[in-house]
């Protein structure tokens, strides 16, 4: 039986293609490789890094490029998907590891699937969360999300404008974060008939359709302490040039038009999750996209943030088909 590990979580700084990548990793076994997703960092995995490490697992949780305690460039274009996959290899390498399962949440999702699809002698499987995977090709993404929002912007499209969305969220990191999680998670997320928080009315700001009520059940003020106060160190620009890059990443990976991802694979998603629900056309296509699928699961009356929401369940999750792997 595995033993639960000794230490608790310990930071390191490792050399990067961007500069320095850095991560918080707890036990020993098998790497098992954390990539959060927007507006967050590796304390997005702080209730994964334990359970990983009891179950006889190296988990490591890295802060995105662009975020946190790891480097940000400052070309836009630096932020494009392969040079994110190539980061995530480094990792791997600067751990002395040959190969690892990469797991991602929101755009770690996407990140994560393109890791394994681009570099697949590295990540032997694939755990995804809250984003299903759709392989690239297709329309140009800045055109698909132009059309989205009718009278109405769509998220992605305001995030588009360098300096645009920064200038919303600086002046009140912790109260605009605070607005944007509840949002998005199932206990706080405006009723159904509501405007829809992904949208930005003509001349108005993300942040109007934002709940004005408590926090979420999953976040305290402590942790909301810990992601504010490393976005008003870092700025926003970073996280927001992800976004910035969708239209680069089409043209970058025009080979890989509609190729599957075939390692092993799993899917965790939010019953109230626009990120899952929107794309339930991308699930249904998973025989083909992810033909090594072996877990998939839509986790009742969850929002967006399910590994923080539902910590134990994911856990579980995660160890299982973990376990099968082995």
């Amino acid at each position: 039986m595995p033993q639960t590990s000794a230490t608790g979580p310990t930071h390191r700084l490792v050399p990067s293609p961007a500069g320095r990548t850095h991560l918080v990793e707890q036990g020993d076994g098998p790497l098992v490789l954390l990539l959060h997703g927007f507006p967050e960092s590796w304390y997005a995995w702080r209730h994964q890094l334990p359970a990983l490490a009891a179950a006889g697992y190296r988990a490591v949780a890295v802060d995105v490029r662009g975020y946190g305690r790891s480097s940000r460039p400052a070309a836009v274009e630096s932020y494009r998907m392969r040079e994110l996959v190539e980061d995530n290899v480094a990792v791997v390498r600067a751990l002395g590891e040959r190969s690892a399962v990469v797991v991602g949440h929101d755009w770690g999702a996407s990140i994560a699937a393109t890791s394994a699809l681009l570099r697949p002698e590295v990540f032997r499987a694939v755990g995804l969360l809250s984003v299903p995977y759709t392989p690239p090709g297709g329309q140009r993404p800045g055109e698909v999300f132009a059309r989205m929002g009718g009278d109405e912007e769509f998220y992605v499209s305001y995030f588009q404008e360098p300096g645009r969305a920064e200038a919303e969220i600086e002046p009140d990191v912790r109260g605009w974060l605070a607005g944007f999680y509840a949002a998005l998670s199932a206990d706080t997320m405006p009723e159904a008939d509501a405007p829809d928080p992904h949208f930005v009315g003509r001349g108005g700001r993300l942040r109007d359709r934002f709940p004005a009520g408590p926090l979420p059940h999953w976040l305290d003020e402590a942790d909301l302490d810990v992601y504010a106060g490393e976005f008003e160190r870092t700025g926003m620009t970073g996280a927001l040039n992800r976004y910035r890059n969708m239209d680069r990443d089409w043209e970058d990976l025009a080979d890989f038009a509609g190729a599957p991802v075939t390692q092993p694979s799993l899917f965790i998603g939010g019953s109230l999750d626009a990120s899952t629900t929107w794309l339930a056309d991308a699930i249904e296509a998973y025989p083909t996209t992810l033909p090594g699928l072996t877990t998939s699961h839509i986790l009742k009356d969850c929002g967006h943030f399910l590994q923080q929401e539902r910590p134990d369940e994911t856990n579980r999750l995660l160890i299982e088909w973990l376990a099968g792997l082995r």
